[in-house]
C-alpha cells in the first residue's frame, strides 16, 4: 500500500510519453505491485506512443480482476489496430499487448473485434512489402538520398525474393508492414487455438464433408477466391500458405549460422500452426501431407533437425489416419533414433518428453513401437534425471504391458547402470583407446572405458544399450557388470539417477496390479527377492531400493496371498539363508511376516500340514541360529524387531499344527536368558529387551489356549473388514480385550 500522492505521481509519470523509459519502466513495475491504482489514471490516450502504451498495459493487466476492466484497454488496441498507418511504430507494440489480453482473458474481445483482428493479420501476413528499409544512418558525409534508396529484401542465401514476404527475408532494414509480419506470425498459433476452437466443433467431420472440404479448399487457394471467405476462414488460408512458403524457404542453404538456426526454429512454428490448421478443418490435411512429406525426407537424417521432427511426428500422430498414411518409419527414427544419438541434449529431452506426455494414450494404442521402446526412453532419464521425474512418473504407466512388465521393472533397477553406460559411451567416442592389444577372454580392467572397449564385456553393454524390448529380462553376468562399473558409483550423474529409481518404483508398482494376474504377481515377487541384493553399489541405493520392496512385498502378498504356497521352494531358499538377515533385514522381516500372515488353508486350499511344518523348521533354525550368542562372541547385527517378527510367525505357524506348540513354547522360553546374555544386552537397549521378553510372554500364554492362539494369531479372512455393526454377536471386541488382560495380567489363571 503506497500514499494516494506517491500513487498518482508514479501514474503521471508512466503515462507522460516524454519521460525517460528507465523511470518508465520503474514505474510500471511499481504500480503492479501495488494495490490501489486510479483506473481513471491509466487510461490509454491517442496521443501517446507504443513504448508508453506499453508499459501502461502491463499494470492494467496486472491490476486487471474481471473481463470488465480490460474493456478500455482492448478498445483502444483495437482502435490502434483500425487506424494503422505504415510509418507509425504504436501498432508494432499492438499486438503482444493484445497476446497478453488473449491469454488473460480471451473473452474480451467481441465476434467483431475477432474478425477485425483477423483481417488485419492477414493483411500483415500476406501483403507485407518485399523492399527493405530504411537502414538508421550512421552520419556522415557520404549520407544522401541516393544512398539511401530501397531495395528488394533477399532471400537467406542471398538471392532477390520472389514471392511475398515473411520472416525468413532477409535486409538490412524493415519497414513497419514487415515488422507487422513477424508480429503477426509469432502471435498466430496461440489466435488459432483461441478463436478458432468453435469452427471445429461445429464442422461436420465425416469423410464425405472432408473430402468435399478440400476441393473447396483447393479452390479457394486462389487469391481471387480466398477474398470471399469469412475472415477466419480467410486467415486460416493465408496462414497455411504462409506456412508452406516457409517450409520452401528452409530448403534454401543460409549464408550465416543465424539465419540456419531461425529456419529451424521457423519449421517448428510452421508445422506446428498447419496441425493446428488441419485440426480445425481436415480439408487441409490433403493439401499439406505432400508438404510435410517431402519436409520430413529432407531432413531425416539430418541430427541437426532432430527438434524440427517432433512438430512432425505431432502432425502424422493427427492426421496419418485421416489420409491413409503410413507413419511407422517416423515414429520408428523418433522413438529408436533419437534417445540413442541425442540423449544429452538437454532441451531435446525435455521436449520429447512433453511429446510423449501429452500423447501417451494415443501413442500405447495407435504405435505399437512405444511401448517396445522403454529401454532407449529411459536413456533420457537416465541422462537427465532428476530433471525429468515428473513427466517419467506420468509417462512410466502408459509403458507398461504384461509382456514387458519384467523386463521394465529390471531395467528401472539397473537405470544407475544405464546412466554410467552413457557417460562411458560418450568418453569411448572423444577419447581414443590406447595402443594396448586387448586383453584375453576374462582378463581383468583397470577402468570401465576400457572395459567397454574389449569385446568380452561387449555384449553386457550392448543389452544396457540396446534400443527395444524383448532381448530378455535381464542378464546373467549383473555382478560382473557392477565390478566393471566400480569407478562410476561416486559419479554426480549416476548418483543422482540411482535416487529417482525408488520413486519410480514406487509408479511401476502400483501401475503393474492394475492388470496384473496370478502369474504376472509371482515373478514380480521373484525379481525382489532377487534383486533385492544384485544392485549397483551406489551410496544409499541398495537400502533404498529395498525399503521400496519391503512395502509392495506385503501389498502383493495381500493381493495374492496364494504366492506364498506358489513360490514355496523359493521362499523357503530366501529364508533359510541367515545371510539375507545381515544384507537384506527389513525385504526378510517382511518376507517372514507375510508367511506367517498368509501360509493357511483358508488363503490356498493346496495348503497342509506337510507345508506348515517345513516352513516352520526353516525359520526355527534360523532364529535358533542368531539366538545362539556367546559371551566371545559379537554382538548381533540385527535389529529386535526381526526376533519378535520370527518369534510371532512361528506362533502363527505353530497355532495351525498344534503339534508343533510344545517345540515353539520350549524355545520362547529361553529367550530371557538369550536377552540377559552380554553381547545382547550390550547391543540391544534395556526398552528393546524387554519388547523381546513381552512378546515372548504373550505368545507362551496364547499357546496354553490352542483354540485361543489359533483364534487371535490367525484370523479369518472376513476379520480384515469386520461388521460388527450387523453381527449379533456385537460384544465380541470388548471380550478379546478382557481375554488379552487375563492373558497378560493373571497368567496364574491358566490352567498347567
Amino acid at each position: 500500500m503506497l500514499p494516494v500522492d506517491l500513487l498518482k505521481r508514479l501514474q503521471d509519470l508512466l503515462c507522460c510519453p516524454s519521460s525517460p523509459e528507465q523511470l518508465q519502466v520503474l514505474s510500471s513495475s511499481i504500480l503492479r505491485e501495488s494495490i490501489a491504482v486510479c483506473e481513471d489514471r491509466l487510461a490509454l490516450r491517442d496521443h501517446q506512443d507504443g513504448r508508453t502504451v506499453s508499459y501502461v498495459a502491463v499494470v492494467i493487466l496486472a491490476q486487471a480482476a474481471c473481463k470488465s476492466e480490460l474493456t478500455g484497454l482492448c478498445h483502444h488496441l483495437l482502435k490502434s489496430l483500425e487506424c494503422w498507418q505504415p510509418d507509425v511504430q504504436v501498432s508494432r507494440h499492438v499486438l503482444p499487448i493484445l497476446s497478453r489480453v488473449i491469454a488473460c482473458s480471451p473473452h474480451s474481445l467481441s465476434e467483431d473485434h475477432v474478425n477485425l483482428v483477423s483481417r488485419k493479420l492477414v493483411d500483415w501476413l500476406r501483403y507485407a512489402s518485399v523492399q527493405q528499409g530504411i537502414a538508421a544512418s550512421s552520419g556522415g558525409f557520404f549520407t544522401g538520398p541516393r544512398t539511401r534508396q530501397p531495395v528488394p529484401v533477399t532471400e537467406v542465401d542471398g538471392t532477390v525474393v520472389g514471392d511475398f514476404f515473411t520472416v525468413l527475408c532477409v535486409g538490412q532494414g524493415f519497414t513497419e508492414d514487415q515488422w507487422m509480419n513477424m508480429y503477426a506470425f509469432s502471435m498466430i498459433r496461440k489466435w488459432l487455438l483461441t478463436y478458432d476452437i468453435e469452427e471445429t466443433s461445429s464442422g461436420d467431420t465425416d469423410d464425405k464433408s472432408e473430402v468435399d472440404g478440400s476441393v473447396m479448399s483447393m479452390v479457394s487457394a486462389t487469391s481471387s477466391s480466398s477474398r470471399m471467405l469469412p475472415p477466419k476462414e480467410r486467415l486460416r488460408e493465408k496462414a497455411f500458405e504462409y506456412c508452406q512458403r516457409l517450409i520452401e524457404q528452409s530448403d534454401r542453404k543460409a549464408a550465416k549460422k543465424v539465419d540456419s538456426d531461425l529456419q529451424k526454429a521457423c519449421l517448428v512454428e510452421a508445422v506446428t500452426v498447419m496441425d493446428i490448421i488441419c485440426k480445425e478443418d481436415a480439408s487441409f490435411v490433403y493439401r499439406a501431407f505432400p508438404c510435410i512429406k517431402a519436409l520430413y525426407g529432407r531432413i531425416s537424417g539430418d541430427l541437426a533437425f532432430s527438434r524440427t521432427l517432433l512438430p512432425i511426428a505431432q502432425f502424422y500422430l493427427n492426421h496419418s489416419e485421416t489420409a491413409a498414411v503410413d507413419s511407422e518409419g517416423v515414429f520408428r527414427q523418433l522413438l529408436f533414433s533419437f534417445p540413442a544419438d541425442l540423449f544429452n541434449e538437454s532441451m531435446l529431452a525435455f521436449e520429447f518428453t512433453q511429446f510423449c506426455r501429452a500423447n501417451m494414450a494415443v501413442l500405447r494404442e495407435r504405435v505399437t513401437l512405444y511401448r517396445q521402446s522403454f529401454p532407449n526412453l529411459l536413456k533420457f532419464l537416465a541422462w537427465n534425471s532428476p530433471a525429468l521425474v515428473s513427466e517419467y512418473v506420468e509417462l512410466l504407466p502408459s509403458l507398461l504391458a504384461p509382456e514387458t512388465a519384467i523386463e521394465l521393472l529390471h531395467s528401472l533397477l539397473d537405470l544407475p547402470c544405464l546412466a554410467a553406460a552413457l557417460d562411458i559411451q560418450l568418453r569411448a567416442a572423444f577419447y581414443p583407446s590406447s595402443d594396448r592389444a586387448l586383453w584375453d577372454q576374462g582378463g581383468r580392467t583397470t577402468s570401465s572405458l576400457e572395459a567397454f572397449r574389449q569385446p568380452y564385456y561387449r555384449g553386457m553393454f550392448l543389452y544396457i544399450l540396446r534400443l527395444e524390448a524383448g532381448t530378455g529380462d535381464t542378464i546373467d553376468r549383473l555382478s560382473m557388470l557392477h565390478e566393471v562399473l566400480a569407478d562410476m558409483v561416486e559419479s554426480p550423474r549416476v548418483v543422482r539417477c540411482a535416487q529417482t529409481v525408488p520413486v519410480l518404483l514406487h509408479v511401476f508398482f502400483h501401475a503393474a496390479v492394475q492388470f496384473a494376474d496370478r502369474k504376472l504377481i509371482n515373478q514380480l515377487v521373484l525379481v525382489l527377492l532377487e534383486r533385492s541384493g544384485l544392485l549397483l553399489s551406489v551410496k544409499n541405493y541398495k537400502m533404498e531400493v529395498q525399503r521400496v520392496f519391503s512395502f509392495h512385498l506385503l501389498l502383493l502378498c495381500k493381493l495374492q496371498p496364494s504366492l506364498i504356497m506358489d513360490l514355496s521352494r523359493e521362499l523357503l531358499d530366501f529364508t533359510g539363508a541367515t545371510t539375507n538377515i545381515y544384507h537384506k533385514e527389513e525385504l526378510y522381516t517382511h518376507m517372514v511376516w507375510a508367511i506367517g500372515e498368509y501360509l493357511r488353508v483358508g488363503h490356498d486350499s493346496h495348503c497342509t500340514v506337510e507345508h506348515i511344518t517345513t516352513f516352520f523348521e526353516t525359520l526355527e533354525a534360523v532364529l535358533f541360529e542368531i539366538t545362539q550368542v556367546r559371551q566371545s562372541a559379537s554382538p548381533p547385527l540385527y535389529s529386535p524387531r526381526l526376533i519378535t517378527v520370527l518369534m510371532t510367525t512361528l506362533a502363527k505357524l505353530a497355532s495351525r499344527s498344534q503339534d508343533l506348540i510344545p517345540r515353539v513354547s520350549l524355545f520362547l522360553s529361553k529367550m530371557r536368558s538369550f536377552t540377559h546374555s552380554g553381547p545382547v544386552a550390550a547391543c540391544f537397549g534395556e526398552e528393546d529387551s524387554e519388547e523381546i521378553l513381552t512378546r515372548a510372554q504373550e505368545l507362551m500364554n496364547l499357546l496354553k489356549l490352542p483354540n485361543v492362539a489359533q483364534f487371535v494369531l490367525a484370523p479369518s479372512a472376513q476379520g480384515s473388514s469386520p461388521r460388527w455393526h450387523r453381527d449379533s454377536n456385537t460384544s465380541l471386541p470388548l471380550s478379546m480385550q478382557v481375554l488379552s488382560g487375563l492373558l497378560q495380567k493373571q497368567t496364574n489363571f491358566l490352567p498347567g
